[in-house]
């Protein structure tokens, strides 16, 4: 059951106001689904938007961010919780662990790196959760060309692609993690390691 879905997104809010409005939308269907939001813990760009719509709307929100990034990302100053830790590695750990599904929305280098991380563990088999694309605008068109590029290369597998639901719709994107099933991604690593 998605109870708690984590959100990577930049802390800037881009050359659209349709990142803004996408980030708004994502978090009204959050509340109106009983979900709560764990994100970086900015509160300004995008993650500022999210966070902040969410709680005016009356849903719950988890912001986790490194003790070195509080003044440079400047932290949400009143989310439901903050917890500040130590490090990136930390930031990612935390939530990993508090979320059952994870969105990436438009961002920069951050988001794509914990999207990444942690699609890569879903691949290992290191958890069973949903990973997903809020794809805006088209924003991750040229990264979807890539992944397929990448998968007709032989470089990914198409079980391991298909871990990655992508969706410009955050209603249809959540009706997804819903009914998400995790593939045997043990028996994957058992066969790789036999080779």
């Amino acid at each position: 059951m998605i109870r708690k879905i984590c959100v990577y997104c930049g802390s800037n809010p881009g050359n659209r106001p349709d990142y803004i409005d996408a980030a708004r939308r994502l978090a009204g269907v959050l509340v109106e689904k009983g979900i709560d939001l764990v994100y970086g813990g900015a509160g300004v760009g995008i993650m500022g938007a999210i966070a902040s719509t969410v709680m005016e709307k009356g849903g719950h929100v988890t912001g986790i961010m490194p003790e070195g990034l509080v003044e440079k990302e400047i932290a949400h100053p009143s989310l439901s919780e903050m917890h500040v830790v130590g490090t990136m590695h930390e930031r990612k750990a935390l939530m990993a662990d508090l979320a059952d599904g994870f969105i990436a929305m438009p961002g920069g280098l951050g988001t794509s790196e914990e999207l990444f991380e942690v699609w890569t563990w879903a691949q290992l088999g290191m958890h069973e959760k949903p990973c997903g694309l809020f794809n805006v605008c088209g924003y991750y068109n040229p990264l979807v060309s890539f992944l397929d590029h990448a998968t007709a290369e032989g470089f990914i597998s198409p079980t391991h692609r298909g871990m990655l639901i992508v969706e410009s719709d955050p209603g249809k994107l959540l009706e997804q993690f819903k009914i998400y099933q995790a593939p045997r991604a043990k028996n994957w690593i058992e066969r790789a390691l036999k080779n």
